[in-house]
C-alpha cells in the first residue's frame, strides 16, 4: 500500500521533514539496513585484520594498497552516473501512473450517450462499462503481481463477475498468440454500434465521442503493456550497479584507518568505525536502491501501485455512474447568489483573514512612472502631430504617376488604412491617387470609386476647381508629363471616425 505523508507537510515549519525520519514503512532503513549490515561487517572484519592478525612486513604492504584505493576511487563517476540513471527511472516511474486505464471519462461518456431506462438500456450501459472493466483487469494480471495473485487465471476473472462464461468461450477460441487484453474493447465497439442501430446512441455525433473515450482508454492499456514490455536498458542498469558496488568495494579497503605511528598523510587519528564512510554508503547504495524500487512499480513493495486497490475502485463507481446515477437529477432551484451582483462564498472564522487580502491584478500592476516619463516623444526630425508622420513615410513609398497599375493599389490600401487609423488625415493622402489623370469614361483602377466609400451612404460632395498641376518626367518620347493634382475630397460619411487634424486643414 502506498505510503501517504502529504499531511505531515501540508505547511513548512522548523523540522518538518525531521518527523518524517522516524517512519519506517516504506524507509530507506527498511529498504537498506541489510546491506548497510554486510558493508560494516565486512569493514570490520579487514580492521579486525590489519590490527591483529597481520605481521609487521604484511601490515606496511596492506597500507601501500590502502593508500593506493583511497587515491583512484575517486575516479569512479559514481554521482554522475547515479543521478542521470534515478532521473530517468523517476519519469518513468510517474508516466506509468498516469498511464493507469481510469474509467471516469468513459463513464460520463456512457451514461451521457446511450439512453433507455427500460431493462435493455440499462443493459447496454451496464454491459459496456463491464467491457471496460475486464480491459482493465486482463493488462493489469499481465503486468501486475499482486493482480496475477488475485486472478490467476481466467476463471478467477469469470468468477469475479468481469466475464461470462459464454464470453469466455469466445475469448479463448480466438486464436491468438499474443496477448488478448484488447479484446474487451473490440466487443466494446461492437455493442455500441449496435446500440446506435437500436437508436440508443441518438446520432453519429455521439456515437463518435463514445468511441474516441474508448480510444483513450485502450491506448492507456497498451501503454502499461509496452512499459513492461520495453524496459530500461539492461546495459544502463549493469553500469549504474557496478559503478556503485565497485566503488564501495574499494572504500573498504581505501578508508581503513592506518597506524598513526607510520606517519602516513591524512592518517592521524585512529578510529574503528568509518563514520563519513558510512554516510556516504547510505546515500550512494540509498539512490540505488530507490531506483530498484521504482523502477516497476507494479510489484508489491510498500511504495508500489495499489492496483487491486484500483480495480475495486473503478468497477465500484463505473457501475454507480452508469445505473443508479443514470438519468437521476436533482430539482432544478435558484441557487444561493441568484440575485446578488457579486457572488462571493462565505469564510469560516479560521479564513477571515484571507478576505482583507487584495485580488493578483498583474505583476505591473502596482508600478508607478513619474509624469514627465509618461509624455509621447516626438519622432526626430518631424514638425507637426504624431499621426502625420506616418502618412508621411508611406506616401513616400508610393510612386507619382508611374501609371495606375501599382500606384492606384497602393493609394487604394492607404486609403483603406487611413480610414481604419484615426491619426491620419484623408485629405494626406489625396495626391498618392492617380485615378483623376484618367481619361473621361476609363475605369479608375485604384479603387477611389469604392463602393463601399462612394454608396449612398457618403454625402454628396461639392463641385471643387481641380487642383494644381504637377509635372513629372515620363517617358523619353516625352521630357514631361502634366499631370493633374485631384482636388480634396469632400467631408467623410458619418459612420466613419473623424480624422485628427481635419478641422484645421479644412479651416486653412
Amino acid at each position: 500500500m502506498t505510503v501517504t505523508y502529504t499531511a505531515r507537510v501540508a505547511n513548512a515549519r522548523f523540522g518538518g521533514f525531521s518527523q518524517l525520519l522516524l517512519l519506517w514503512r516504506g524507509s530507506i532503513y527498511k529498504l537498506l539496513w541489510r546491506e548497510l549490515v554486510c558493508f560494516l561487517g565486512l569493514y570490520m572484519a579487514l580492521s579486525a585484520a590489519y590490527r591483529f592478525v597481520l605481521t609487521e612486513g604484511q601490515k606496511r604492504y596492506f597500507e601501500k594498497l590502502v593508500i593506493y584505493c583511497d587515491q583512484y576511487a575517486s575516479l569512479i563517476p559514481v554521482s554522475f552516473v547515479l543521478g542521470f540513471y534515478v532521473t530517468l527511472v523517476v519519469h518513468r516511474w510517474w508516466n506509468q501512473y498516469l498511464c493507469m486505464p481510469l474509467p471516469d471519462a468513459l463513464m460520463c461518456v456512457v451514461a451521457g450517450t446511450v439512453h433507455g431506462r427500460d431493462e435493455r438500456g440499462r443493459l447496454y450501459r451496464r454491459t459496456l462499462m463491464r467491457y471496460a472493466g475486464l480491459s482493465a483487469v486482463l493488462i493489469l494480471r499481465s503486468v501486475s503481481t499482486a493482480v496475477f495473485k488475485r486472478f490467476p487465471t481466467i476463471d478467477h476473472v469469470v468468477e469475479a463477475g468481469f466475464m461470462t462464461r459464454e464470453e469466455r468461450k469466445k475469448f479463448e477460441n480466438l486464436n491468438s498468440s499474443y496477448n488478448k487484453y484488447w479484446v474487451p474493447c473490440v466487443w466494446f465497439s461492437n455493442l455500441a454500434a449496435q446500440a446506435r442501430r437500436e437508436g440508443r446512441i441518438r446520432d453519429n455525433s455521439a456515437l463518435k465521442l463514445l468511441l474516441e473515450e474508448l480510444t483513450v482508454f485502450r491506448g492507456k492499456c497498451g501503454m502499461l503493456f509496452h512499459y513492461d514490455w520495453i524496459s530500461v536498458p539492461l546495459v544502463y542498469t549493469q553500469v549504474v550497479t557496478i559503478a556503485v558496488y565497485s566503488y564501495f568495494l574499494a572504500c573498504l579497503i581505501g578508508r581503513q584507518f592506518l597506524d598513526p605511528a607510520q606517519g602516513y598523510e591524512g592518517h592521524d587519528l585512529d578510529l574503528c568505525v568509518p563514520i563519513f564512510t558510512l554516510l556516504q554508503f547510505f546515500f550512494y547504495a540509498g539512490w540505488l536502491k530507490v531506483a530498484e524500487q521504482l523502477i516497476n512499480p507494479f510489484g508489491e513493495d510498500d511504495d508500489d501501485f495499489e492496483t487491486n486497490f484500483l480495480i475495486d475502485r473503478n468497477f465500484q463507481v463505473s457501475m454507480l455512474a452508469v445505473d443508479e446515477m443514470y438519468d437521476d437529477l436533482a430539482m432544478l432551484e435558484k441557487d444561493l447568489y441568484w440575485d446578488a451582483t457579486e457572488a462571493r462564498a462565505p469564510y469560516t472564522a479560521a479564513t477571515a483573514f484571507l478576505r482583507q487580502q487584495p485580488s493578483f491584478q498583474g505583476s505591473t500592476f502596482d508600478i508607478t512612472l513619474a509624469k514627465e516619463d509618461m509624455q509621447f516623444q516626438r519622432l526626430d526630425g518631424v514638425d507637426g502631430p504624431l499621426g502625420e508622420a506616418h502618412s508621411d513615410f508611406l506616401q513616400r513609398l508610393l510612386p507619382v504617376g508611374a501609371g495606375t497599375a501599382a500606384g492606384g493599389l497602393l493609394g487604394r490600401r492607404l486609403s483603406l488604412m487611413r480610414r481604419k487609423n484615426s491619426c491620419v488625415s484623408e485629405t494626406s493622402t489625396a495626391a498618392s491617387c492617380t485615378c483623376a489623370g484618367a481619361p473621361d469614361g476609363a475605369a479608375p483602377e485604384c479603387g477611389c470609386g469604392d463602393p463601399l466609400l462612394d454608396s449612398g451612404l457618403r454625402e454628396p460632395e461639392p463641385e471643387l476647381p481641380a487642383g494644381p498641376e504637377l509635372s513629372v518626367p515620363g517617358p523619353a518620347a516625352e521630357p514631361f508629363t502634366t499631370v493633374p493634382m485631384p482636388a480634396p475630397r469632400g467631408p467623410a460619411p458619418p459612420w466613419l471616425p473623424s480624422p485628427i487634424g481635419e478641422e484645421e486643414e479644412s479651416l486653412a
